[in-house]
Formats: structure tokens, sequence, C-alpha cells
């Protein structure tokens, strides 16, 4: 390994990534040859080989997986220094990678734009998907920092909370069950309901309470979205329990119905692995995180149950 050299090892972490030595010299604006040359040279160094083919595809050995570990942290290590190196200058420069759930689309622009403002040296990459898809890049460690609802429970992470994200029955404008006050979960389950899919935490978050409470609700719709889902319930299909942060656009159509043991209480939490050593970007973020998304709740008046109190007026 000590005659491997850092640009081979770029090399090799960008054809291991994409499983083709094309697609690797396309991102790294190199000729298929010289790719495939790399990649030779340092499978000789190795001593063992890194690859093995079937058909056009690439498919990594156990020597392969492990030096694409091994490159992977090597990689984070020199953008880390890059970073503490801007920092030690007095200058905050480097990359950061957020993965976060789709929900938080409606908070996260606004907390990310004065952020980029106030450090134009960050380059931030943001990654918007389900649930699942962001415990699998956490298990992976494939970002910097996650937000998500739901703290995973095989994982071993770090968290922080920072921002309410209190859950709410969602009806018609005009809903029969609209003026009326602390409605009860035996009145309101006879309704029906349209939900997230499973494996949705604010699903997952609803039927704990139902099950608390040895009830169930009939499901008319299962939808992926939560401007679907308002949609059909503005369309007078049913019913619907969502993340309040989803109401603060104009939603004239719905309301916020009074039900006993609503709001749920949950909270925005920003993780990443135990193990993991934030880089110095990645800490100033989360520092600024915290107190920016305080004061966007109180310029939202989502303090002490203000936030309801709007949505049901």
């Amino acid at each position: 390994m000590i005659h491997a050299t850092l640009h081979q090892l770029k090399v090799f972490e960008a054809t291991a990534r994409h499983g083709s030595f094309t697609r690797a010299a396309e991102e790294l604006f190199l000729t298929q040859p010289t790719v495939s040359m790399q990649v030779k040279q340092l499978t000789k160094a190795i001593g063992l080989p890194l690859f093995e083919q079937v058909g056009k595809r690439l498919y990594l050995t156990d020597a392969g997986q492990e030096l694409f570990s091994t490159c992977q942290d090597i990689f984070q290590k020199l953008e880390q220094l890059e970073m503490t190196v801007a920092d030690l200058k007095g200058m905050k420069q480097g990359k950061l990678r957020l993965a976060v759930i789709t929900t938080t689309k409606y908070f996260m622009p606004r907390l990310l734009g004065p952020f980029c403002q106030k450090y134009p040296g960050v380059d931030v990459s943001l990654i918007v998907t389900n649930h699942e898809r962001v415990i699998d890049r956490l298990s992976n460690n494939q970002d910097d920092l996650y937000v998500m609802s739901q703290i995973p429970e095989n994982v071993d992470v770090k968290s922080h909370a920072v921002l309410e994200n209190p859950l709410v029955v969602v009806a018609p404008l005009h809903h029969p069950l609209a003026k009326e006050k602390n409605i009860s979960l035996k009145r309101l389950v006879e309704e029906p309901f349209i939900m997230r899919e499973p494996g949705s935490g604010t699903r997952r978050a609803f039927q704990q309470l139902l099950d608390a409470h040895k009830l169930s609700v009939k499901v008319r719709l299962e939808l992926g979205s939560n401007e679907a889902i308002k949609q059909a319930i503005a369309g007078g299909l049913g019913l619907s329990v969502l993340s309040r942060h989803t109401l603060l656009t104009d939603n004239s159509e719905v309301t916020v119905l009074d039900v006993e043991e609503f709001p749920i209480e949950r909270y925005w939490y920003a993780v990443y692995l135990s193990s993991k050593q934030l880089s110095v970007i990645a800490s100033t973020f989360l520092d600024y995180l915290q107190t920016a998304a305080a004061e966007l709740a109180e310029g939202y008046g989502l303090k002490g149950g203000e936030w309801l109190k709007q949505l049901q007026d």
C-alpha cells in the first residue's frame, strides 16, 4: 500500500461507487483507459483482485470492500482537515452533507437560506427522502447530519431536539366536527381516514395512540405525500393526522380538529452516529440549527399552543 497514490485511491473509490469504469471516468474527467490503468496499478499494489466483472457491472471483492471503506475514511479525514485548517484561518469553508425526511421541506429551506448567506464558503448537499432511506444513509454514514422525527432504535446515535413537531387531526374546512370541542377518540374513529404509507413516523405515532385505547380506524386511502393527503382531505375523502408543519402554508380548504389526546407531542431531531466526529462545518451547522429553529418557531407563533389556536381560527 505504500506505493498506492492518493490519485489511485480516488479513482478506485469513484469506480467502486459507480460500479463502472466509464461512469467513474465521466465523474473524474478522465478517459476510461486511464481509469482502468489506475485501478490495475492499485490492484497490483494490493496484491489481490479488487473487482470482479459480471456482464458490464463491476462488483467489489472482499479486498475491494475493505479498501472502499478505508478510502471513504481517508477522504472524510482529509475533508475534515481542510475544514479545520480553514477554521484556524478564521474562515468557514467546506462541504456540509444533510439528509432529511420529506416533511422537513416545510421549514428546512427557511433555515438553510440564512446559514448559506452567513457562510458563503460552505457547499451544502441536501438529500430529501423518506424515513427508511434516511435511516439507511445514517447506518452507512453517508452524510454529516440527519434531521428526522423518530430516533432509530437499532442504530447507536446521538440526537439533539431542534424543533417541536406536534401531530394534529386535519379535516375538510366545513366538516361537521369542525366546530366541536374536545372530540373523543371513539367519535373520531367513526370517520374514514387517509393515512401515510406503512413505515411513516406520523402513522406509527397515531397507531400507538390508537393501540393504547384499543381503537382502530377505517383507512380509505394510503398516500405517500403530505400534499396529496391535504388535497384528498379538501376533496372530502376523509380525515388525517399530519405534522402541523404541513399546515404553515395556505390551507384555506382544511382545518384542525379539537380532539382529545391531540396534539401528539413530537420533535424534530438532528441525528448522527455516536462514533462519528463531526467536522467543524457540521458542528457549526448543528449549533446554528438549534438556535435558528427556536427563532423560526417563535416567528410563526408556535409556542405555548398558539399555533394550534391560529390554525383552528
